[in-house]
């Protein structure tokens, strides 16, 4: 069957008239400018003088976590943890939706068929029949840009679900490795708790038998037996806690609670004194969550126009092109072929404020997306100038524990030796084990304290989303 030529002559025009008219429409609404924000020339607490250079963050995540086995760990991390799969599937329905979105500024193409029975009244004993088919033709006009402001927001929206998974990815590879610098740092405490244990218990028997000997008072026994319990129980606590990190880290492994192997020791955790920080400028194009809030104010800028193209009129096409007839037989001859071409301005004219109302609410949406993204950038310059300090003085604290504990074994030791020779009482004694256990712990805790302000820099200047397969473990 082919279409009528004077159906052509009509359609045709009518869709030159439309091509012309959405090319030549405008998109109402403002266009996006990043806003304005105040950028420090320097990060407080950055040692010398930033630059452009190189910086940590440039770094892939494997060349800054070297212990091998925790490489492989982030590996599996970010093949299986759940959130990271969640996050994932937020892109896929975003991108989704910017299809579902995009297509409203395309024609609507649909075919029909159909039949009717008439039947009249008795008087008029006349029934009817009718068969028809054919395609119709819808095309909204986006002359005004709402359809394409709306396919613009969603393409942010969609950008900035990207941005969320990968502070998703950054989180989780911080996490991981925090949490396994932390079962380290139990490891270590567990290690010297075990070896006090031993020496305390050491300690008890030759005060037993000193006592038994009748020459030390019952109470250097239970003194040297107070040592030997808070030992005891402080083992029984680490083994808990490491119980505990071990069950964290397989649930950011994606798997059920379980063992978790053992790599490096945290004395032997590779960690650069110094690193390059870089320009706190480049901290908006690096660091994914103020990209994400960026990209999230794009898309309520961009709304703004959806909602001021309700002010104007909407113009929708249709056209149609088919065939009707009484029988069925000649439903396909030419004869029976029917068209209709349409076109219509519609203006709204009273809708109870609330066209009025949604382009008032896409403007708060607006300045509140646009506050929050001041407030992201002015955060992350916070927590570069805190990931600072921090790497900073923990490094030096954990220098000055060392040395204090170096301080701690030889009073203890001297102590011990004093003690047995008659010099000083076991008082003295239980006083400066005490300290030296206790010192020995905080090592262990300085050292993860270190690591923790360590990974947390390279977090918040923004290192570790940024995949590439070159150099990968």
């Amino acid at each position: 069957m082919s279409r009528p030529p004077e159906a052509l002559r009509m359609i045709r025009p009518l869709a030159v008239i439309a091509v012309i008219t959405a090319s030549a429409g405008c998109a109402v609404g403002p266009d996006y400018k990043r806003p304005a924000v105040d950028v420090p020339s320097a990060y407080r607490g950055a040692a010398g003088s930033a630059s452009s250079q190189t910086t940590f963050a440039d770094m892939q995540w494997w060349t800054v976590l070297e212990d091998p086995v925790l490489q492989s760990m982030i590996k599996e991390a970010l093949a299986n943890n759940y959130d990271l799969r969640i996050a994932a599937n937020h892109v896929l329905q975003a991108r989704d939706q910017l299809g579902i979105t995009r297509a409203n500024q395309l024609p609507s193409i649909s075919g029909f068929a159909g039949a009717e029975r008439e039947l009249s009244p008795p008087a008029i004993p006349v029934n009817s029949t009718f068969y028809a088919t054919g395609v119709q033709f819808s095309w909204m006009l986006d002359f005004w840009g709402q359809f394409r402001r709306a396919t613009e927001a969603a393409r942010d929206t969609l950008l900035s679900t990207d941005y969320a998974q990968n502070v998703v990815r950054l989180t989780l590879i911080s996490n991981l490795a925090v949490a396994y610098f932390q079962l380290r740092a139990f490891d270590e405490e567990l290690s010297s708790s075990q070896r006090i244990l031993q020496t305390n218990q050491e300690t008890l028997r030759i005060t037993t038998l000193s006592v038994n000997g009748g020459a030390s008072p019952i109470t250097d026994q239970l003194q040297a037996t107070l040592l030997v319990e808070q030992a005891q129980a402080q083992i029984t606590q680490l083994e808990q806690s490491i119980a505990q990190t071990e069950n964290q880290i397989s649930i950011l492994l994606g798997r059920n609670p379980g063992d978790i192997p053992r790599g490096l020791t945290l004395t032997e955790q590779p960690h650069f004194p110094e690193v390059p920080i870089g320009l706190p400028s480049e901290l908006l194009e690096r660091r994914p969550d103020v990209r994400e809030a960026e990209e999230a104010l794009a898309a309520a800028n961009a709304n703004v126009g959806v909602a001021k193209a309700a002010f104007f009129p909407q113009i929708p096409l249709t056209a149609s092109y088919g065939a009707t007839s009484t029988s069925l037989g000649d439903l396909l001859k030419s004869s029976a072929s029917m068209w209709s071409v349409a076109g219509q301005a519609v203006q709204p004219i009273f809708e109870g404020g609330k066209i009025r109302y949604g382009y008032k609410l896409a403007w708060a949406q607006r300045d509140a997306a646009e506050l929050s993204y001041r407030e992201t950038v002015q955060q992350a310059f916070a927590d570069v100038a805190n990931a600072l300090v921090g790497y900073e003085k923990s490094r030096s604290f954990r220098m000055k524990i060392e040395e204090q504990t170096a301080t701690y074994a030889e009073t203890a030791r001297l102590a011990n030796d004093r003690y047995r020779g008659g010099s000083t009482s076991f008082l003295e004694v239980l006083t400066t084990q005490q300290q030296y256990f206790t010192s020995e712990l905080q090592v262990a805790q300085a050292w993860f304290a270190e690591l923790q302000n360590y990974v947390q820099l390279y977090q918040v200047l923004g290192g570790g989303w940024q995949m590439t397969a070159h150099g990968a473990p």
